[in-house]
């Protein structure tokens, strides 16, 4: 799509993420040198995105405080861990988040991960609004069917935002095993919500 100034709406997206990089960037190194305000910047850009981010995987809002408040303890602690160049700031922070996540899962085994991701197949939903929340429960069942690899690669992609390579990053895989995470993961809702909103429409 091109603007009144004849630039593409990508180009200025791409700009955009740019400078957005560049400043968690020079964040970060102020952060190496104890800057406590700089810390504070970074806690605010970030916050709302990580812990949207940690909520889905964990399925509880109190989990996820926990997570971001241990992400964010972990940047400040070990500001020096972080490696620039080598990924985006924000890659390196939901990175941090997966793996705390992923921590906690095995310590907290047994838990049920309820992921509400409705929009995400785009089932063709009747107009009752019973029925529309009938098919979104139907939705919800089948997300929490998915393995984790692929719920986590779904998450990252459709609910952060991330390219697949950035996703691919924070999720320490190759780009192609993203991509097969992804393709596998979809399949399987389809295949899923397939069979069980014919049933419910059928039933209604």
């Amino acid at each position: 799509m091109f603007l009144a100034n004849g630039v593409t709406a990508p180009l200025i997206d791409a700009e955009e993420s740019r400078v957005k990089n560049t400043l968690d960037e020079t964040l970060m190194q102020q952060i190496r040198g104890g800057d406590h305000q700089a810390f504070a910047t970074l806690v605010g850009r970030h916050m709302e995105a990580l812990h949207g981010f940690a909520q889905r995987l964990l399925g509880n809002p109190a989990d996820a405080d926990d997570i971001v408040q241990e992400t964010f303890l972990r940047v400040w602690h070990k500001a020096e861990k972080w490696r620039p160049k080598s990924a985006k700031v924000s890659t390196w922070l939901h990175s941090i988040v997966h793996n705390l996540c992923i921590d906690f899962h095995r310590r907290d085994k047994g838990e049920t991960v309820n992921i509400a991701d409705v929009e995400l197949i785009e089932p063709h939903l009747p107009d009752d609004s019973r029925q529309q929340e009938e098919v979104a429960v139907q939705v919800k069942a089948a997300l929490q069917q998915i393995p984790e690899s692929q719920r986590r690669a779904i998450i990252l992609c459709h609910y952060q935002g991330m390219s697949n390579r950035e996703a691919a990053q924070a999720l320490g895989i190759s780009v192609s095993a993203l991509e097969s995470l992804m393709a596998r993961g979809r399949r399987k809702l389809r295949n899923i919500l397939q069979t069980q909103v014919a049933d419910l429409l059928g039933e209604l």
